[in-house]
């Protein structure tokens, strides 16, 4: 059923790949039907979210680690008890301490952090819910088999919605600050613009439908402008764009995670092969200012959506 657990983390600035390494070995010791960190990209997985109350979950198999930002401090540690499945997806409503979990078994799990409850399971999903994204009270959930279900997380019939425009694996969910866009990004290189309205049904078309030529699974509204979006495209595509405005920029690597910086007006990327690596482009020029890599030991090895801090 699942529950919290509690432990301390090192006071070193590499704790979190630490942890997450010694995680890795223990889930292949442990449960070696779950998929370790290096297969999360291509498993179309999003297990790391950052919430607006500085706090940080990292799922590894199935446990998720709860961090406050700042502390170097593991505060909780929830678990599914389960060793058939697996955290697939992570998110934090925008006000507050709830996570949503996604699992492998297309189940979406609400976790209270600050009084250690899970509030609910809501189930609709055949296979894996890989993303997550919160429009207030709203939870919007995309799975491996391409269908995207709106949740009203304060009733009891939650599931009011769904989207469905291919049948690729949904790898990534973003609705604008504005609440008023969702952008879906599938495995099969579609990115899907979609009206705000939760209680849809499976007929709505896209308001806009992008093609690249692999999978948009890096992709982040932009906080100053509502209808600015950025895409990274994968090992097939290596292309980082910026749409709404006519500025589009090659970048020879793979796109494994996006950032925007809106107190300097730039954009982080986190790259992958061949050098995985973190670079910052300066908005709106998309001019590459700066590059920061990990340790010698990650370098060529993992992609830069897991990195290893100096």
């Amino acid at each position: 059923k699942g529950g919290f657990g509690t432990g301390v983390v090192s006071e070193e600035a590499s704790f979190l790949v630490a942890e997450m390494k010694m995680e890795k070995l223990q889930v292949r010791s442990c449960c070696a039907n779950v998929p370790v960190c290096r297969d999360y990209f291509l498993l179309d997985l999003n297990i790391l979210d950052w919430s607006l109350e500085n706090l940080v979950a990292v799922a590894v198999g199935p446990a998720a680690h709860i961090w406050k930002g700042g502390a170097l401090q593991t505060i909780e540690r929830i678990y599914l008890n389960s060793n058939s499945k697996y955290i697939s997806s992570l998110a934090w409503i925008k006000e507050g301490t709830c996570l949503a979990i996604g699992t492998s078994d297309g189940e979406v799990q609400l976790w209270d952090i600050e009084t250690k409850k899970r509030l609910r399971n809501m189930f609709g999903h055949l296979s894996v819910v890989g993303a997550l994204s919160w429009n207030h009270h709203i939870l919007s959930s995309g799975s491996r088999l391409g269908s995207i279900h709106h949740h009203d997380v304060r009733v009891a019939q939650h599931h009011v919605g769904t989207l469905r425009h291919n049948k690729k694996s949904i790898c990534s969910l973003k609705w604008s600050l504005t609440d008023q866009l969702l952008a879906s990004g599938s495995s099969d290189g579609i990115l899907n613009i979609w009206p705000s309205d939760p209680g849809v049904k499976l007929q709505l078309q896209p308001l806009k439908t992008i093609p690249h030529s692999s999978a948009v699974k890096a992709m982040n509204w932009c906080p100053w402008q509502s209808k600015v979006l950025a895409t990274g495209g994968g090992m097939k595509d290596r292309i980082l764009r910026v749409w709404d405005i006519n500025c589009e920029k090659i970048i020879q690597s793979a796109v494994c995670s996006l950032l925007w910086l809106p107190q300097t007006s730039e954009l982080m990327t986190g790259q992958g092969l061949p050098g995985n690596q973190m670079k910052i482009w300066k908005y709106p020029m998309l001019i590459n200012s700066s590059e920061l890599y990990g340790n010698s030991s990650c370098k060529d090895t993992e992609p830069a959506s897991k990195w290893c801090l100096k």
